[in-house]
């Protein structure tokens, strides 16, 4: 590969996280009257304050600060995080019962006790990563207790796998979506996703052999249930018994999945299973690049049975891309693969990236332009996705070329 396209790559993915998504998230996105950070805010830098506070973006603000700071320990980041783990601890944690509330008021309060097992996910996901980043036996107690809980609660012994939701004591939950365009089955791709990845990040700080066997048993429902292996694609819905409920894929999803995979069973040291696994990821990211890859290099969102069924670009999906088609670079060595997530990064840097407002677009409907319903800042729409890509891209760049000394 050409060593200044490598350079040029890496130069434009770094200052892309330390000069532009970082400065929005310490800096317009905080919010200075209640606390840590904005519920909702619009392309415009228009503030809602009877929008939600959330656990999902208040936990990957919290992952996000954690691992830049173990990449860049720069007293910012560690203010941040440190700002991002007080919220956590203090305003989302549910003291008497343990776990975390799923949404709260502008002004902190409880709003929704229930614990969406998605939601304790990132929490666990988050709490490890500042324990890595700072050496905080503290958070990693809290991820181990939460750990506890879920397998406790939410575990399903018979069929495998997690239910959806639990009420705020832990209880089994009848209402089981996720958020309103969900569907309300007893399982979901989803969901399972971030388990996987959740006890990843907890399996590389604590190496205790029953985080291993759920790690486990996530991979093979992936291999056995979740993925269509006829088509390549990933179910979204299921019930008890794991018997489908859906009939649609997300773009996003399944390159995401592809190199979380990898990741999960990296940990375990078992090549055997690896090599399984990474041939599973290759065949799921042919697919996407033959079936979800625009002619603009934008990933579209859904598909079903071979069709487009939603052509709109959103953040996530393409801040993952870039990822999963390194991964199947450092699989395969295929330079395809490699073309396909540099043309994707110049896509974000073309039409996703708010170079008025800062931070990226939520999504660009098929006109080109984006979405201005949707917005900034949202209990979905934070900073995870893309510092994360633009940590792993980097990471994976040094791979490729690593840096001269």
């Amino acid at each position: 590969m050409n060593q200044k396209i490598l350079e040029d790559f890496s130069r434009s993915v770094h200052n892309q996280l330390y000069e532009h998504i970082l400065p929005f998230w310490t800096g317009p996105a905080l919010d200075h009257e209640q606390g840590g950070w904005l519920g909702w805010m619009d392309n415009d830098s228009r503030i809602d304050r009877a929008k939600p506070k959330g656990l999902i973006v208040n936990s990957r603000i919290l992952w996000t600060f954690s691992a830049v700071f173990r990449a860049s320990p720069k007293k910012i980041y560690g203010e941040m995080a440190g700002r991002a783990y007080e919220i956590m601890t203090k305003r989302f944690w549910d003291s008497r019962h343990g776990g975390a509330f799923w949404r709260l008021t502008d002004d902190w309060r409880v709003l929704d006790d229930a614990k969406k097992i998605y939601g304790q996910a990132f929490c666990i996901y988050a709490l490890v990563e500042y324990h890595q980043a700072f050496d905080d036996e503290g958070a990693l107690t809290l991820a181990i207790q939460l750990f506890e809980l879920v397998e406790r609660h939410a575990h399903d012994s018979g069929h495998g796998g997690y239910f959806e939701v639990c009420h705020r004591d832990w209880s089994s939950a009848e209402n089981s979506r996720l958020s309103e365009k969900d569907m309300a089955e007893k399982k979901s791709m989803n969901n399972h996703l971030h388990v996987l990845e959740a006890y990843t990040n907890l399996y590389r700080a604590w190496k205790n052999p029953r985080v291993a066997q759920r790690l486990r048993e996530l991979i093979d429902l992936f291999a056995r249930r979740i993925l269509d292996s006829k088509t390549n694609h990933l179910h979204h819905f299921f019930d008890e018994q794991w018997r489908v409920r859906s009939d649609t894929y997300t773009f996003g999803h399944d390159i995401e999945a592809t190199w979380l995979l990898c990741e999960a069973t990296d940990v375990l040291e078992d090549a055997a299973l690896l090599a399984q696994t990474r041939a599973i990821a290759l065949k799921m990211t042919e697919a996407v690049l033959n079936e979800g890859h625009d002619t603009d290099s934008g990933l579209f969102y859904e598909g079903r049975a071979g069709q487009i069924i939603d052509r709109g670009k959103e953040w996530w999906p393409q801040a993952e891309a870039v990822v999963g088609f390194l991964n199947a670079l450092e699989i395969s060595r295929e330079e395809k693969f490699f073309n396909a997530a540099r043309q994707t990064w110049n896509y974000i840097m073309e039409h996703m990236v708010d170079r008025v407002h800062g931070d990226w677009f939520w999504r660009i409907n098929e006109d080109g332009k984006p979405d201005s319903s949707q917005p900034k800042i949202s209990e979905w729409k934070g900073p995870y996705h893309s510092s994360r890509a633009c940590l792993e891209t980097l990471r994976l760049l040094n791979q490729i070329h690593p840096p001269k000394k």
